[in-house]
């Protein structure tokens, strides 16, 4: 899956992919869209479409009678509509190409109806091209273990797009959810969410030449097929804290994921491995302990929820005492999701990780204000 910013490649990135794999024989593809005239006009015949990229030996023809296009190798690619889930019932492919999935009509009966058709071959495939939204169907996609994300930002097109295109867009828009979302590619904040886009913007910042302390917290994963393992560095100087690394990732053994934590705490010289001890225990100090974590090892305990541990770490965002010392995307999506109880969200192993980390630096020992009714 491909989240981008409005102009940021997606249209070519899913043409190129699809040309590519009809230099097969015979393989048989569905390119679904927001409409029919959509899947023509953009996918087909638009300026990054099918055939304006197509190589001389590649190029396909257009069948708009039988709505399909044909390649030299005898490949056929068939239109659908969102609009038409039922359309998708009864054929087969060998792989698929949904553009604009977050603007579907249906999203859930199209996405399930493409998927049940996706039966042919040895490895079928589906590439989804899309600016995202905060929309449930596409957080239980980003939540699934086989899919893989990548991301474009508009400014990544710059060469592509007109001159003072992108530099107007900014002028108006920077440090908005719309910056977020239609340039940056994000998937912003729901409803509910205690992380705003506009607030997160303005955290991006440089690094200072010391810090005070560094730490790395660690979010464990209940098994290894399971979450990812949350890891983000950070460190403290002058009242402020430095986010300086997210090196979260999923599917590591436990052996695995304490190793990845032991090199991130000998890379930043942390004083400090901050870790959740909810999963695992005194086990998670022991596993950090074989891989030779060079730094000291505290575990901590969570007796509230997510949302309540990250209001007052939200309040330091608003404040604007976090500086984010880097492009972390995936961190930043899952701030703008917490707190909101959206369906079908993945659990945020980062931010939580990040929680950790910002309350030991800034907050331990503090007590927070409470509110009580008389």
């Amino acid at each position: 899956m491909l989240l981008g910013g409005r102009g940021s490649g997606k249209t070519f990135a899913g043409g190129f992919w699809m040309n590519e794999l009809a230099r097969g024989a015979d393989r048989t593809f569905a390119l679904v869209g927001t409409a029919l005239h959509d899947v023509r006009e953009v996918m087909v015949e638009g300026p990054s479409g099918l055939k304006a990229q197509a190589t001389a030996d590649n190029r396909p023809r257009w069948e708009a009678g039988r709505r399909r296009l044909i390649w030299p190798s005898g490949a056929a690619a068939y239109a659908f509509s969102a609009e038409d889930p039922d359309s998708l019932r009864g054929p087969q492919f060998h792989a698929a190409w949904a553009d604009e999935f977050c603007a579907w009509r249906n999203i859930e009966a199209t996405l399930s109806n493409l998927r049940f058709g996706l039966r042919l071959g040895a490895d079928p495939r589906l590439a989804i091209t899309t600016t995202p939204r905060p929309i449930p169907a596409l957080r239980r996609l980003l939540a699934e273990p086989g899919v893989a994300t990548a991301r474009l930002a508009t400014k990544d097109n710059e060469a592509n797009l007109a001159p003072g295109f992108l530099g107007h867009l900014q002028s108006l828009y920077a440090g908005t959810r719309l910056e977020a979302q239609e340039m940056e590619g994000l998937v912003v904040e729901a409803d509910g969410a205690l992380f705003r886009a506009e607030d997160l913007a303005r955290a991006r910042g440089s690094r200072p030449a010391r810090f005070e302390r560094v730490v790395v917290a660690v979010d464990p994963p209940a098994s290894a097929h399971g979450d990812a393992c949350g890891i983000v560095v950070a460190g403290r100087w002058d009242k402020a804290a430095y986010v300086l690394a997210d090196r979260s990732a999923r599917g590591l053994s436990p052996a695995g994921w304490a190793r990845r934590v032991a090199e991130t705490a000998r890379e930043f010289d942390a004083d400090l491995v901050l870790a959740e001890a909810n999963q695992g225990g005194e086990m998670v100090r022991t596993l950090l302990g074989q891989a030779d974590c060079p730094a000291q090892v505290k575990l901590v305990h969570a007796s509230r929820s997510k949302k309540a541990r990250a209001e007052p770490v939200a309040a330091l965002y608003e404040q604007g005492r976090v500086v984010h010392c880097g492009a972390f995307p995936a961190l930043e999506e899952e701030m703008m999701a917490l707190g909101s109880e959206a369906p079908g969200a993945k659990s945020p192993d980062r931010a939580d990780a990040l929680v950790w980390g910002l309350t030991h630096l800034l907050l331990a020992g503090k007590t927070q204000p409470r509110l009580r009714a008389l």
